[in-house]
């Protein structure tokens, strides 16, 4: 798998993220959810042509136990997202998550990668359907509203392949 560069999250002011509690109780359902600490782990969730794919990553690159956990997760999720089972991101978002419907019913039509990074692991999601691929862009777009990880590329990076 070949990307042409990889984002980084634009991570929210620590006064704005804490007076924010919808934002606190995600992050803190989250970190229960991934078993890594939200605030010092960085998001991307990035639209593509043919689906997508979910970055995350530890701030710290010596931080080996939560770049392991972080790993052991995004093979979680893609085993679940594989089976149609979009129960993590409902018990992080406490919430039905935009776009998960219609990726549970077409599972069969899309296809997940994990891919390991220096500080963590990425899930690539790919689809020829374009209704699955509408909905994978769906659930990305709220995944990013909701972890507040912008909707811009502009802490585009290569320095992280």
């Amino acid at each position: 798998m070949v990307f042409a560069a990889c984002a980084s999250e634009r991570k929210p002011e620590a006064s704005s993220a804490s007076s924010d509690s919808g934002f606190a109780a995600v992050q803190e359902r989250g970190k229960t959810v991934m078993g890594v600490d939200q605030y010092t782990s960085g998001h991307v969730f990035e639209d593509l042509p043919d689906g997508g794919r979910i970055v995350l990553e530890r701030d710290d690159a010596r931080d080996t136990s939560a770049i392991a956990q972080i790993r052991a997760h995004m093979r979680e999720v893609a085993a679940d997202f594989t089976r149609g089972d979009f129960t993590k991101p409902f018990a992080v978002h406490a919430m039905a998550v935009p776009g998960t419907d219609v990726m549970g019913a077409r599972s069969q039509s899309i296809k997940y990668a994990v891919s390991d990074r220096p500080r963590g692991a990425d899930v690539r999601i790919v689809s020829t359907d374009s209704a699955a691929i509408a909905a994978i862009h769906r659930f990305l777009a709220f995944q990013r509203r909701d972890h507040r990880a912008g909707d811009d590329h502009s802490g585009l990076r290569t320095s992280s392949h």
